[in-house]
């Protein structure tokens, strides 16, 4: 009888809302490209989808990363601030290109990447005044994954960033790549982070990583939250399944309307967004989980990863 008592406040708090925060400020970490599908150009990187989707939503996104000195370097710095993109932390790299992605679609929309190495975003290395100005402003959440630290630079400033930058909340995606990431970042990651937000795909992945074996995904998540203890929410998504939602030993399965898939590019962040815009704008993580699911599978029907939104969908947004 008592743990059930337990159980239901759990539940509870889980819909209680949080205190709200008023003009999110969001810094994302990482690769910002252009991804290039059926031979046009779209602007990429999980990190710059998902600042691009917060400032949709109405936060305040600034992107920590790198572009070259180039003709695509100044389209994604001019792309970005018309999209509500804070671009003061993007760094100009004069001997890099920027980054490209040649994106391959399967069957259902299942992308391919071929992910060109040597790039800007490979060298995001900001110099002592600007890494003085990054500490010294005050972000609700810091945002990164595992693709950037690819580069030995990344990860230097990383490690350096994780403990110094003043945030309420560090978000990691999981994100894996093919070829790049090593065991060791992901368990430096989840040391660090509070929320995780993964896959299916990279939770079997993880599950095996860490424990030898493949557990469900709503036992994987006990025992992440027990190996590391600062982590208070897990999200994982499962395509037209819909997500999962993991807070305070409750796990929750979130189902979503199946729609046409176009590409499922970007559809993870704008999962992310849709989440963290949700959950920090003081709603509990069922909430949030529903509203993230519904903006990545608009995201999924529409080709690109920062596609326009839909006047039905801002009005689904605002109820």
């Amino acid at each position: 009888m008592q743990n059930r008592k337990v159980q239901n406040r759990k539940v509870q708090n889980r819909n209680k809302a949080v205190k709200p925060v008023n003009n999110m400020k969001a810094l994302t970490f990482g690769e910002a490209l252009f991804d290039i599908i059926k031979s046009t150009a779209h602007l990429g990187g999980a990190p710059l989808n998902l600042a691009a989707h917060l400032a949709k939503l109405g936060a305040k996104p600034a992107v920590l990363t790198a572009v070259g000195k180039d003709e695509l370097g100044k389209i994604l710095l001019s792309r970005a601030e018309e999209m509500g993109v804070d671009t003061s932390y993007i760094l100009i790299d004069e001997k890099r290109p920027t980054g490209t992605v040649t994106v391959e679609l399967q069957a259902e929309g299942i992308p391919i990447f071929t992910i060109n190495e040597g790039v800007a975003w490979d060298a995001i290395t900001p110099d002592e005044r600007e890494f003085e100005a990054l500490t010294a402003e005050e972000w609700d959440v810091f945002c990164f994954g595992t693709l950037a630290q690819r580069s030995e630079e990344n990860r230097k400033t990383l490690k350096r960033l994780l403990p110094e930058i003043k945030a309420k909340h560090f978000f990691y995606d999981v994100n894996l790549r093919a070829g790049f990431y090593r065991k060791e970042w992901i368990l430096s990651s989840l040391e660090h982070c509070t929320i995780l937000k993964m896959n299916e795909g990279e939770a079997a992945q993880i599950s095996g990583m860490l424990f030898g074996t493949t557990y469900t995904c709503r036992t994987l998540c006990r025992l992440l939250t027990d190996k590391y203890p600062k982590i208070s929410v897990i999200c994982i998504t499962k395509g037209p399944e819909g997500a999962a939602v993991y807070q305070d030993g409750v796990y929750e399965e979130i189902k979503t309307t199946p729609v046409e898939v176009a590409d499922t590019v970007g559809a993870g962040d704008a999962f992310s967004a849709g989440f963290l815009y949700t959950f920090l704008s003081g709603y509990g993580v069922s909430k949030a989980a529903s509203v993230a699911s519904m903006l990545g599978t608009y995201v999924a029907s529409k080709p690109g990863s920062v596609p326009e939104y839909s006047e039905e969908l801002r009005e689904k947004l605002r109820t």
